[in-house]
């Protein structure tokens, strides 16, 4: 969560306009001095080990704090209450993995708290409880009240923040039914704790506080696990999801997408190295692609040419122990860094390059199942490529090695599509014919035709170059695909093939007489040309318009000619 430099600003003014004078205040006319706080420090002590060992439920962090905090107010009031609570923050600031660059979240979390001190406590002061009472009654009742109010007051102040920063809030979210059920779960051992301890002193502290920071522990341990098996379940899950991508582009569209939904970083890489040249080939940062080009020196001398040449995933939770080989593309403001190889065939490809503004950003777990993920996706990417050699070996004809009919259909289909969307403003679509190829088949061979195909697909394919898409239709047939080309350029285009064409002289092999000799043999082809969207705005359309074109407006006329479609 990222605040704007006023928010930030604000925060820090509320802290030092409410605290330090507050908290002096506070001890100015408290009922309660700390001279007369005898056993104090062991309830600091308690409430300091309760903070030090939070644990995680359904993603969020539980500080199991408040249930000493109940008893230090029931006992010594909102003075004593205040400064354990503000000593507390100190490991909570660590849990919470708050910076130098991040310290506004410390003194809004000191300023809050300060707050729910002195409301709750004020609040159950007025309602008319006396610091210090043993009567059971008055004990759970105020005792009650004080950490309800507590956690109401405290997400109030939460919704507050995040509605003031334009953020989509929820007031009884999740977090809040979970607080609510460890506050009901522990709110008996803190009125327990304050009444057990004005009996028995000290030894009550120890009797009901080391079992239940015991039982915290045993639920971190437990939580912990729970995380680490959850995410192994979504790396599980996302390892099929990209077996499942057929081509490199969505795969890696993919693959740095899912893994900011995992994982906490701010910008992430994917540097390749092709022929001992290193380049980013995908970059995302602040959950947006990027198109990134830097030196290949710049990269290999930094921690990413470090991690490749190691072959080994490094983490780093801080900024200074890897600015030393800070790499181009990282931001000055990034503190943890994830460097991790990606493998295929046993060979190193490339390296994943994370990044996150927050120290300590990453679990060494979570680097264990990024190293598995790039395993994953080195797969997936080769086996990408297999599929794409598949598909094109299948939309190549094997004897012109120019595209065939499939393919011809799938790029027509695409290409009305995005005129259809406005992404191009025609598509014209020209089908040529070889004149009386049967008789060439007859006088020369089937062999010699071969050539004759051949030949005159290498002709269309130099002329058209890079502009359209060229493929056999079938027999002698052949179509061109020409995206943003008008009738007339169309028309002007299949000219200039019919004239190359009319000019080229074909040698082939005689083999059908007694004697076989190479002959020189000049051929001629009749082209239709049809437009979208004059002529109409579907692939089939198309293809048929070209065709009765090329039949009737250049066949039937006499041959050798182009022809377009006329209504």
């Amino acid at each position: 969560m990222n605040f704007s430099k006023k928010a930030q600003r604000i925060m820090f003014a509320l802290w030092l306009l409410f605290v330090p004078p507050g908290t002096l205040l506070l001890y100015l006319y408290s009922p309660t001095r700390p001279g007369e706080w005898e056993g104090y420090g062991a309830f600091l002590l308690l409430a300091l080990l309760s903070s030090i060992f939070p644990f995680f439920i359904a993603g969020t962090t539980f500080v199991l704090v408040i249930w000493v905090q109940i008893a230090i107010f029931l006992k010594y009031g909102i003075l004593a209450e205040l400064i354990s609570m503000q000593i507390c923050m100190i490991p909570l600031s660590y849990h919470l993995k708050i910076s130098r660059d991040s310290l506004y979240k410390y003194f809004y979390n000191s300023f809050m708290f300060f707050s729910l001190s002195v409301l709750c406590g004020n609040l159950i002061v007025l309602l008319g409880y006396e610091i210090g009472s043993v009567r059971i009654r008055d004990v759970i009742i105020y005792g009650s009240i004080f950490a309800i109010s507590y956690l109401l007051i405290n997400h109030l102040f939460l919704y507050m923040r995040e509605y003031l920063c334009n953020m989509k809030v929820v007031f009884f979210s999740k977090d809040f039914y979970w607080e609510f059920a460890c506050l009901f779960i522990t709110l008996p051992f803190g009125l327990g704790l304050y009444l057990f301890e004005h009996s028995t002193g000290n030894t009550a502290l120890w009797l009901l506080g080391l079992p239940l920071i015991s039982i915290t522990l045993l639920i971190r341990m437990y939580s912990d696990s729970e995380k680490v098996n959850a995410d192994l379940n979504e790396a599980s899950e996302f390892g099929h999801q990209l077996a499942e991508r057929m081509t490199s582009t969505e795969i890696l569209d993919m693959f740095l997408k899912r893994l900011s939904d995992m994982f906490p970083f701010d910008a992430g890489y994917i540097v390749d190295n092709v022929e001992n040249n290193f380049f980013i080939l995908r970059a995302r940062e602040d959950g947006e692609n990027k198109e990134l080009e830097y030196v290949h020196d710049d990269i290999k001398y930094s921690l990413a040419g470090k991690g490749y040449e190691k072959g080994e995933p490094i983490l780093y939770n801080k900024q200074k122990e890897w600015t030393h080989m800070k790499p181009p593309f990282l931001a000055d403001d990034m503190q943890s860094v994830m460097c991790v190889p990606i493998y295929r065939n046993q060979r190193i490809e490339g390296v994943l390059v994370l990044a996150a503004r927050e120290k300590f950003a990453f679990e060494s777990y979570q680097l264990k199942i990024v190293h598995l993920l790039c395993s994953y996706f080195a797969v997936s990417l080769e086996k990408a490529r297999y599929v794409k050699e598949a598909v094109e070996k299948s939309e190549i004809c094997d004897l012109t090695k120019i595209y065939n009919y499939r393919y011809l259909d799938k790029q027509l289909k695409l290409d009305i599509s995005r005129l259809n969307k406005g992404s191009s403003r025609t598509v014209s679509l020209i089908m040529m014919d070889i004149d009386k190829f049967k008789a060439v088949n007859d006088t020369y061979g089937h062999h010699s035709g071969n050539i004759i195909l051949q030949e005159f697909a290498n002709i269309i394919k130099e002329e058209i170059g890079s502009s359209g898409t060229v493929g056999r239709y079938g027999g002698e047939e052949f179509v061109i695909i020409l995206p943003n080309y008008s009738k007339l350029q169309a028309m002007n285009v299949a000219e200039q093939l019919r004239r190359k064409i009319e000019q080229t002289p074909f040698m082939v092999p005689l083999d059908l007489g007694e004697i076989s000799r190479e002959e020189i043999i000049f051929i001629t082809a009749s082209i239709g040309v049809s437009t979208a969207p004059e002529d109409s705005d579907e692939g089939l359309s198309l293809l048929r318009n070209a065709d009765r074109a090329l039949y009737i407006g250049a066949k039937q006329a006499g041959r050798n000619r182009v022809a377009e479609y006329v209504r």
